[in-house]
C-alpha cells in the first residue's frame, strides 16, 4: 500500500519520501542492523520498520489509503509473488560504506 501512497498525487512531499525510505527498507536484503547481533539485530525488525509503517500510514490521508489499499490488493492478486528492493539494498550498503569512512577517518591518526 506504501508503495502506491508514495505515487499518488494527493500524498504530501514528505509522506511520499518517508513511504518510499520505508518500502526500501521492508524489501531490501540488507537489514541496517545485521540479524546475527545479539538483541540488536532483530529491533530494527520488531521496532524500526514497525515504526516508520505506522508514522508513513497516520501521516496519509483516508482517500490515499484506501485508494492504495485497492491498488495493492489488485497489484499481489495478479503477480502472486513476493516484491524485493534493490534500491533499498543499494541504500542500505552505501549507509553502511559512509559509517565505516566516517568510523575510519574519525579513528585514524
Amino acid at each position: 500500500m506504501l508503495w502506491f501512497a508514495r505515487n499518488h498525487r494527493d500524498t504530501p512531499f514528505f509522506t511520499k519520501a518517508l513511504c518510499f525510505l520505508t518500502v526500501a527498507y521492508a524489501l531490501s536484503p540488507i537489514d541496517l542492523i545485521p540479524d546475527f547481533v545479539p538483541v540488536l539485530g532483530y529491533l530494527d525488525d520488531a521496532i524500526l520498520l514497525p515504526a516508520m509503517i505506522w508514522l508513513a500510514v497516520r501521516l496519509l490521508p483516508a482517500h490515499v489509503i484506501s485508494d492504495c489499499r485497492m491498488k495493492a490488493d489488485a497489484w499481489m492478486e495478479n503477480q502472486k509473488a513476493k516484491p524485493k528492493s534493490y534500491a533499498g539494498a543499494i541504500a542500505i550498503v552505501i549507509l553502511w560504506a559512509a559509517l565505516a569512512y566516517l568510523g575510519w577517518r574519525w579513528f585514524s591518526p
